[in-house]
């Protein structure tokens, strides 16, 4: 098997479609309101898939995290360590829910966290000083 992409689950696509079309820069074509949204990042595909029409499709009901936890994150990175600290203020201030200010780790990576509307951690990270 070869991976090809990854997508998660999403209660209200339109609000999850602005961010991450607005907010993190995805580049979105679909609708705000549509029941899927593929879209490629960076060479990988990424999925918005509507909760309920995927509980529809599977005729089975799911649970779901609620508020900010740490199932999963999506890993983005940014050029250097400046861009860390420019790409947060700039996610923070546009809407995303700070969870981790940048800090410098001790493994030499600059790193942040935030979450999207729905609570997913999304890091932000760069090994370049």
């Amino acid at each position: 098997m070869k991976l090809d992409g990854f997508g998660i689950f999403v209660k209200d696509m339109p609000i999850m479609v602005r961010f991450y079309r607005d907010v993190l820069g995805f580049e979105i074509k679909e609708e705000e309101n549509a029941s899927n949204v593929y879209l490629l990042k960076d060479g990988t595909l990424f999925l918005l898939f509507r909760r309920s029409d995927f509980e529809q499709m599977t005729k089975r009901s799911f649970s779901y995290a609620k508020g900010i936890n740490g199932h999963y994150e999506i890993a983005m990175s940014v050029e250097n360590y400046d861009a860390v600290d420019d790409t947060f203020k700039r996610v923070v201030s546009k809407g995303a829910v700070s969870v981790l200010e940048p800090t410098t780790e001790p493994w030499g990576q600059r790193t942040c966290y935030v979450a999207d509307p729905e609570g997913n951690l999304i890091e932000i990270g760069s090994f370049t000083k």
